[in-house]
Parts: C-alpha cells; sequence; structure tokens
C-alpha cells in the first residue's frame, strides 16, 4: 500500500506493507494536514512517521469511520473520563507516535473507531477532528450565550472555532489576516472587527502578541482560552494579573466518551455542510504529498484544510 513517510524532514510516498496486528482496519478515504504536522517535522519530531492524525474512511465491514487519535490504557481516571491525553500510562497518538492516516490503510484499535452519522459525507469528515479540539476549547473556556466574544486569528483551527459558535448559534467577533481567511470567517458568521471588553477571547494563534492582544482586549475577570498551541515559550506581563484573568489552556478533547466533543463535531458538520466549503481550500492525491504540504506552510497562497483524497 501506498502511504506518506516523513524521511529526511521531507513527506516521502513509500510502499508497505498493509497492517495486520490486532485492532481495526480502515481504509482511507480522505486524511487533512494540521498545523502540528508542520511543527513537528520542522522539529525533527516526526522522522520516520506517516502522519496524520485527521482521517476518516471505512471499515472493512463498510462502515464509514473517522478516528479519535488519541489512545490511553482505558483504566485509569483519565481514559475513563474520557481524557486520553493524560493517562496516567502516558497517552500516544494515531498519527504522531503511531503510524496514522496519510495511507491506503491503517490499523487502529476498536475504541479509537467513531462511527459516523447517517448522511455525513466521508469526504470531509477529517474535519471532525479539529472541530472537537475547537468544541473542546470552547467548553474549557464554559462559553455561553451570554458571553461577548473573540476569536484570535482565522487560520484552521480559528475557522474551527467559528464553526462551532455558528453551530452553537453565539455570535462572535474575529480577526483574520488574509482574505481567504476573512471570506472563510464570514461564511462560518464571524464579524470581521475586534474591539475591546470580551467576556472570552479565544486565542487560535498561541504567540507572546496574540495573547497579548488578548489579554488587552478581555475585559478585568474575564477568560482568555489558549487554543493554539504554543509552540515557542510566550510571555506574560503585569497586565495580566492587574485585570485578574484566566488564562485556559486547552489541547485535544474528550474521547470515548457520551459527552466527548467529537459528537458535536460530528452533529455540526453533518447540519453545515458549507463548513466543509469554507475550510477545505485544496485537495491532492498522496502522490503530491510535497505539493501539499508546502501549500499548507503557506498562509499566503490562500490554504486554510489541504486535504489528501486517498481513496474513493
Amino acid at each position: 500500500m501506498k502511504v506518506v513517510r516523513i524521511i529526511d524532514g521531507k513527506p516521502s510516498l513509500e510502499e508497505s506493507e498493509l497492517p495486520t496486528a490486532d485492532g481495526v482496519r480502515v481504509r482511507v478515504a480522505t486524511a487533512s494536514i494540521c498545523g502540528s504536522d508542520l511543527h513537528m517535522i520542522n522539529n525533527g519530531w516526526a522522522e520516520g512517521m506517516v502522519m496524520g492524525h485527521e482521517f476518516a474512511g471505512y471499515t472493512d465491514d463498510g462502515s464509514a469511520v473517522t478516528v479519535e487519535p488519541n489512545l490511553g490504557c482505558g483504566d485509569c481516571w483519565a481514559c475513563i473520563e474520557g481524557h486520553r491525553s493524560h493517562c496516567d500510562e502516558g497517552a500516544s497518538y494515531v498519527g504522531i507516535n503511531v503510524d496514522g492516516g496519510m495511507a491506503e490503510y491503517v490499523l487502529v484499535p476498536e475504541a479509537a473507531i467513531f462511527r459516523l452519522p447517517s448522511g455525513l459525507d466521508v469526504n470531509s469528515a477529517c474535519l471532525i477532528e479539529p472541530l472537537a479540539v475547537a468544541a473542546h476549547g470552547l467548553n474549557r473556556a464554559r462559553v455561553t450565550t451570554k458571553d461577548k466574544i473573540l476569536v484570535i486569528g482565522a487560520g484552521p483551527i480559528g475557522l474551527a472555532t467559528a464553526a462551532i459558535l455558528q453551530g452553537r448559534d453565539m455570535g462572535f467577533d474575529i480577526t483574520a489576516r488574509y482574505p481567504h481567511q476573512q471570506a472563510a470567517a464570514a461564511k462560518l458568521g464571524g464579524h470581521l472587527k475586534a474591539s475591546d471588553g470580551y467576556d472570552v477571547v479565544v486565542d487560535a494563534v498561541g504567540t507572546t502578541d496574540s495573547i497579548a492582544e488578548a489579554i488587552a482586549r478581555c475585559r478585568p475577570m474575564g477568560r482568555v482560552a489558549l487554543v493554539g498551541s504554543l509552540w515557542n515559550p510566550a510571555s506574560l506581563d503585569i497586565a495580566f494579573c492587574a485585570r485578574e484573568l484566566e488564562l485556559i489552556a486547552a489541547t485535544t478533547y474528550r474521547a470515548g466518551h457520551k459527552h466527548g466533543e467529537f459528537n458535536e463535531a460530528a452533529q455540526v458538520l453533518l447540519q453545515s455542510p458549507h463548513i466543509a466549503d469554507a475550510l477545505i481550500s485544496h485537495r491532492y492525491p498522496l502522490e503530491a504529498a510535497r505539493e501539499a504540504f508546502d501549500t499548507a506552510a503557506d498562509r499566503a497562497s490562500g490554504a486554510i484544510k489541504v486535504m489528501f483524497d486517498v481513496a474513493p
């Protein structure tokens, strides 16, 4: 089978044996490139790996599925509550330290399988994972319909946050750097402006500058939700303490649980197919892996979500 493996810091199309160990085999239909994939490659953490933690496809019995890629022991307090990324035995992740979905087939534990609701297009279902990340960030920030909300950044995770807010019928403002991001944000219900006095500011960038803007725009005793990952150290200043703000980190989502965020993400995507039109900017075959990754790394080129169409 064909896989995209990181060799010498570059995505390379390789031939590999079909997976045959214990677990559920998924024939991948589509997979997408996450910003974290780019960071992992740049930091040398992905060498030798088949990446892809955002993907969907079909099991051998023909069921349409996506995968909750964070794995745990299943028995500790974190796993029982659905917080597998905090597993006492140490979490692992499909597509990060276990071969993932940028391949024709992938093998995953049964506990990672999420069956798609009837009517949801498998060719856009790899968006469920980033939408679940966004939903988890909003849940962590305790966002309600009474809150005045700002989203900083209209990259993939900022726009995923916009999509979840629209699905919850919550109004929000959003900052977007590029025209194609502005168009996508408007399609998802965002008001392209930023003022001050927000109850909740969602930082979907994750830099010292974006955190400083979030602090400045948040009302005293408000909440800053850090949904964009910090890949480099960031700093806070006295304004954060003086304004008595909350800084709330969020990563991944609640998995394998009746209250898991994949449930909401799947329903939002099912009910609002225009989300896929707003987020998916490019589609490539596996054979064009290097071009796909180059496109994903260049936000000014018009890229939002770059996808691999693997199989029909």
